[in-house]
């Protein structure tokens, strides 16, 4: 379980494709001492497990798999060694809820419409996917490739949210461009709330 506040950046240091599965290798600021193998941490919104880690002079080198079904519904398959990932180590009891309830599972990738810089912030278009466009309601939470953000406006097009400079500068949002695409995941509330709703009908 997530927030959407991203921790760190990490940078992809290796790629490997083997029997269908991605190993990406990370070298993120973290304490090695502090990561578990079997831990959860999420890159760009999705949940992956560290299956072997090392310590290095910038922190931690560690290594996670990404499965075929993760490869389709994210960018995970995309990533290149050199690229920069959004990290989230997994909540733990006592820590503060600050964006969020994200569970790192990406419902289906939206792409980027428009980047606009709105006064000291900027706006983001996203199309999403038809399956969970019902789901994005004005003021209400979406997380983009990891970042909890509150959905500002909804139309037939897709939806716009609003990044303030902080966020533009310690995520990956910054690099965002039209006709990118976008790990997303919708509020889990939302979607338990359509679930039942469908349950009744």
């Amino acid at each position: 379980m997530f927030t959407g506040i991203i921790t760190a950046k990490g940078a992809v240091t290796g790629v490997e494709r083997r029997n269908g599965l991605v190993r990406l290798t990370i070298d993120a600021p973290y304490e090695a001492e502090g990561i578990e193998i079997g831990a959860s941490i999420a890159h760009e919104g999705v949940c992956l497990t560290v299956v072997e880690k090392a310590p290095i002079q910038a922190g931690a080198r560690y290594l996670v798999e990404v499965a075929p079904e993760s490869l389709a519904l994210t960018t995970m398959g995309d990533l290149q060694t050199g690229d920069t990932v959004n990290l989230e180590r997994s909540l733990k009891l006592g820590d503060e809820l600050g964006g969020h309830i994200v569970q790192g599972h990406v419902d289906g990738l939206g792409e980027v419409l428009s980047v606009v810089a709105d006064g000291e912030g900027w706006r983001v278009r996203i199309a999403p996917p038809a399956q969970i466009a019902y789901l994005i309601a004005p003021k209400g939470a979406v997380a983009v490739n990891g970042v909890s953000l509150t959905v500002n406006e909804v139309d037939e097009e897709g939806f716009g949210v609003l990044v303030i400079p902080h966020t533009w500068g310690v995520t990956t949002l910054s690099r965002l461009k039209a006709g990118d695409k976008v790990n997303l995941e919708a509020d889990m509330m939302a979607r338990y709330a359509a679930r039942l709703l469908e349950g009744r009908r």
